[in-house]
């Protein structure tokens, strides 16, 4: 990244740049050096926004939304279309701003081609905003119309910053509200360089407001906010129950939340072994781990356990950690020394329950070893908590039932794998399983766009995806209109 690159690390509120209210700055470190990010490799300390910010920023979207509002999908898809290819271009400037701000590794960036993609299909998905009709009701022609909510907050987490932007702004935007984004304290430089894109796109002002802060006071702020009426949050279980209970205790504000997993695979003897012990491992060397859909439990039938766990770990452990500037580099370092001390304690938590059979080490700095524990109890804390890391817990089963069991004993249901090529087998387990998304013979990062993607249980509320995201953010009205007679 050249040095000579322009950075705003300032809030983007009104269509302009501006310091925070009350001048607090805070710094972001480079999580594979430890050294904080200065001025001369790429940006000064990044401005936090305050409740006086927050307030500004959503009397900025209330002011521009009656307008916003009123233009057609097409002239709001013409934004949407200018921010996308933005987007593009900026490709590899977001890939470093990622590997020096966040420790991912440019050979694995890809957030920019799917937010692009995001923000082009809700370019033209606004028409989609369609009521019905009715005459039913004797001598009344009724009907039903679909209408935005007005300011919309997004909070968004540090790991998929670019990519969970794009999946709540877009179809917010799409729809024809206002929005109010706030980004991560891990990890906001990647939305800062947005909000440059989102001036170059020449949205109106207001119209999509860009603040970094921390939970509190900037997001509890948000939450609580009397003129938002719908937020949309990404991030932990804890987290999310806070902005639930704030929005219920103020304005009763349409909530929808994706809260973490401890996704489940389930390898039953008939499957592909190699692929699965393959398929497995990355999904736990992706991002390092730091994923809500990383397949942290595995539990693997008894007659091919030795075979499978042999092949999966040497599938774990050839992930190459290093510079996440290299392109040879596949495992950066974890986001902050907070994430990595609580990996390590659960590692800690996996010793005391378990049998650790590889890795369970850690540096230099923030590096964390790709690490399994074996024959845990299904009560630990590493099998029912969320770990965030390269840290995988695996378990053997005899029977389906047993498999399917152990697998929804966790409060979490965000994503679940199934490795069979029974096809009997793989239908009737997925249809058990207590999971909002069931991969079948893949699993995680895999996705799909046009399906529906949110969790089970405390995994959180709602669903995004394509064909799911405008109903987030768009409210129903029933007419009622009384026809006289001839």
């Amino acid at each position: 990244m050249a040095a000579s690159d322009s950075f705003e690390t300032r809030l983007f509120i009104n269509g302009e740049f501006r310091p925070s209210r009350d001048n607090k700055l805070f710094r972001v470190n480079n999580p594979t050096t430890g050294e904080i990010i200065a001025q001369d490799h790429l940006t000064s300390p990044v401005h936090e926004a305050s409740e006086g910010d927050v307030d500004d920023a959503v009397a900025a979207a209330k002011a521009a939304f009656p307008t916003w509002r009123d233009l057609s999908p097409a002239e709001r898809g013409g934004y949407l279309r200018r921010f996308a290819d933005l987007l593009l271009e900026a490709h590899e400037t977001l890939a470093q701003i990622e590997a020096v701000s966040s420790g991912k590794p440019v050979s694995q960036f890809f957030e920019s081609f799917v937010a692009a993609d995001f923000f082009r299909y809700f370019s033209e998905a606004g028409w989609n905003a369609q009521g019905t009709t009715s005459l039913h009701t004797r001598d009344h022609l009724n009907l039903s119309l679909r209408a935005p909510y007005g300011v919309v907050a997004c909070i968004t987490p540090w790991n998929l910053p670019i990519l969970l932007f794009a999946y709540k702004v877009a179809p917010a935007l799409a729809a024809g509200n206002t929005v109010v984004h706030k980004s991560s304290e891990k990890s906001p430089l990647a939305a800062t360089f947005l909000a440059t894109l989102v001036a170059k796109a020449g949205f109106p002002s207001g119209v999509l407001n860009m603040i970094s802060g921390y939970g509190s006071p900037a997001g509890s702020s948000l939450a609580s906010h009397l003129q938002v009426r719908c937020l949309s949050f990404t991030g932990s279980p804890q987290t999310g129950q806070k902005i639930q209970a704030a929005a219920a205790a103020s304005n009763m504000k349409h909530v929808h939340l994706e809260l973490g997993g401890k996704s489940p695979s389930l390898v039953f003897h008939d499957a592909d072994i190699q692929a699965a012990a393959e398929q497995t491992a990355t999904s736990l060397t992706f991002l390092s781990g730091q994923s809500c859909i990383a397949n942290s439990r595995i539990y693997i039938q008894d007659s091919v356990a030795d075979e499978f766990i042999a092949l999966f770990k040497s599938a774990f452990s050839s992930a190459r950690a290093g510079n996440p500037l290299d392109a040879a580099v596949s495992r950066g370092p974890q986001i902050d020394e907070q994430q990595h001390d609580r990996i390590k304690s659960y590692i800690e938590i996996g010793q005391r329950d378990g049998t650790l059979t590889l890795g369970g080490g850690s540096g230099p700095g923030l590096f964390i070893e790709p690490t399994v524990i074996e024959d845990i109890t299904e009560t630990s804390p590493l099998m029912q908590e969320e770990v965030f890391g390269p840290v995988v817990a695996i378990n053997r089963f005899h029977t389906e039932a047993e498999a399917i069991n152990y697998a929804n004993q966790s409060e979490f249901g965000l994503y679940a794998s199934v490795f069979t090529r029974d096809l009997d087998r793989a239908v009737r387990v997925s249809k058990l399983l207590e999971a909002g998304t069931v991969a079948v013979n893949c699993t995680s990062p895999t996705m799909a766009m046009d399906m529906p993607f949110g969790g089970y249980k405390t995994s959180g509320v709602g669903r995004e995806g394509y064909l799911h995201s405008l109903d987030n953010f768009l409210e129903t009205k029933s007419i009622l209109m009384r026809i006289g007679r001839a």
